[in-house]
């Protein structure tokens, strides 16, 4: 069998968030071609719970964040880039901490995910913050973020009405009903 993969690379922009290489590659069935990739360091996103997970109706709390590239506001768990060198659980600490104020007594690891693999390499790593306490956040210029407290049966029915689009958001409110409250 033929080696599959990456044979060769061209970076056509670096940026501040991302990069743009086209590669070059050898497909499955032996034959090659160009494929352009969007290379990003990985994220970390938290479902911050502000009650506990085995009451009546927990709590989480969202962010209501505008996203230039929707054309408006989403709702979404806080979320960010690692920084170089970082940890999955350090990044999902510190973004919880300046999107929201709060600081996690305890940070549970669910699952991670490609975000898009058509064309980037982004992964995405989920976590869920138990144990909160408040503080000040300490947002970025270009966030624009109000938090927005809601219990998890109404997270899951914005999910199902469409008022939750974002897939990171979907997936991890999806993750802890269904495999940590049991919903």
């Amino acid at each position: 069998m033929t080696d599959i993969g990456k044979i060769g690379s061209h970076r056509l922009h670096a940026g501040r968030i991302i990069n743009l290489d086209l590669d070059e590659i050898r497909f499955p069935d032996g034959s090659t071609g160009s494929l352009e990739i969007i290379r990003h360091p990985g994220a970390s996103a938290v479902v911050p719970l502000l009650s506990d997970l085995h009451g009546n109706d927990p709590q989480i709390l969202l962010i209501k964040q505008y996203r230039y590239a929707t054309d408006g506001y989403l709702f979404e768990i806080p979320a960010g880039r690692l920084d170089g060198g970082e940890t999955p659980e350090a990044c999902a600490k510190r973004e919880l901490q300046e999107e929201t104020g709060c600081t996690a007594g305890k940070l549970v690891f669910l699952t991670s995910m490609w975000t898009t693999p058509g064309f980037t390499d982004e992964r995405i790593h989920l976590f869920m913050a138990e144990g909160l306490t408040a503080g000040d956040s300490a947002r970025e210029a270009d966030e624009f973020i109000e938090t927005v407290p809601v219990s998890l049966s109404r997270a899951l029915e914005m999910i199902k009405t469409g008022e939750i689009q974002d897939s990171k958001t979907a997936l991890a409110i999806l993750y802890v009903a269904g495999f940590k409250a049991g919903k």
